[in-house]
């Protein structure tokens, strides 16, 4: 009886140990994570829903896009600031440009009546008395002369230049018409005589040249 007993142990002990008792374990292990796997997901979601950020970091973010807009204007202002105080800088610099090359126009325009007496008083002189027979008349003249020389070596110096326009084309900006009248021989529109002589400062008209123009007959 006992050795019976021994026996039917030791076939259920074989039976439990057996493969196949083994390869329905895997079969319990999937069944068990099926049962799971719907809770599993369910957490997954609840988990990928992100909670509403706090009331303290959105008065942050609004704080942060106020500020990023007053730096925008500030920023914008400066270079606005900038831009005009560039521009009265080059105003100021070409005041100060014109100063330097036009403060001497009144000057020159006083020495121009000099230089109009001296060419009239060499122009008065005939030239046929202006001989080694008359040296006084001779050395006074060519005093004269010499003084009108220097005078306008002067002038082209501080950059004032004689306008004598006789036979060029009549300029508005350079000229002054006193007559029309018809002259044969020359195109009209031309400058047929000049009685007062004109000056440029640095290309600016200081006094326009007095001229009679031709007209067509």
């Amino acid at each position: 009886m006992a050795s019976l007993c021994a026996r039917a142990a030791r076939q259920s002990c074989l039976r439990l140990l057996s493969p196949s008792a083994f390869r329905a374990t895997p079969r319990l292990l999937c069944t068990a994570a099926q049962q799971k796997s719907p809770g599993a997901g369910s957490e997954e979601e609840n988990g990928a829903q992100k909670p509403e950020p706090p009331a303290a970091e959105k008065a942050l973010t609004e704080e942060k896009a106020q500020l990023e807009e007053q730096v925008k204007e500030l920023t914008d202002k400066y270079k606005r600031a900038l831009a005009d105080t560039e521009n009265i800088r080059q105003r100021s610099q070409k005041m100060i440009d014109e100063a330097k090359l036009y403060g001497i126009q009144g000057f020159c325009k006083d020495l121009l009546e000099v230089a109009d007496i001296l060419e009239k008083a060499t122009q008065s002189v005939p030239k046929e008395e202006v001989s080694s027979e008359n040296p006084h008349l001779k050395n006074l003249y060519d005093g004269l002369v010499m003084t009108e020389v220097q005078i306008q070596k002067v002038f082209s110096k501080h950059g004032l230049v004689k306008l004598d326009p006789a036979g060029q084309k009549f300029d508005p900006y350079e000229h002054e018409a006193l007559f029309h009248a018809p002259v044969e021989g020359k195109e009209p529109g031309t400058v047929a005589l000049v009685t007062k002589v004109g000056y440029k400062l640095h290309g600016r008209t200081l006094r326009p040249a007095l001229v009679g123009v031709v007209k067509a007959p």
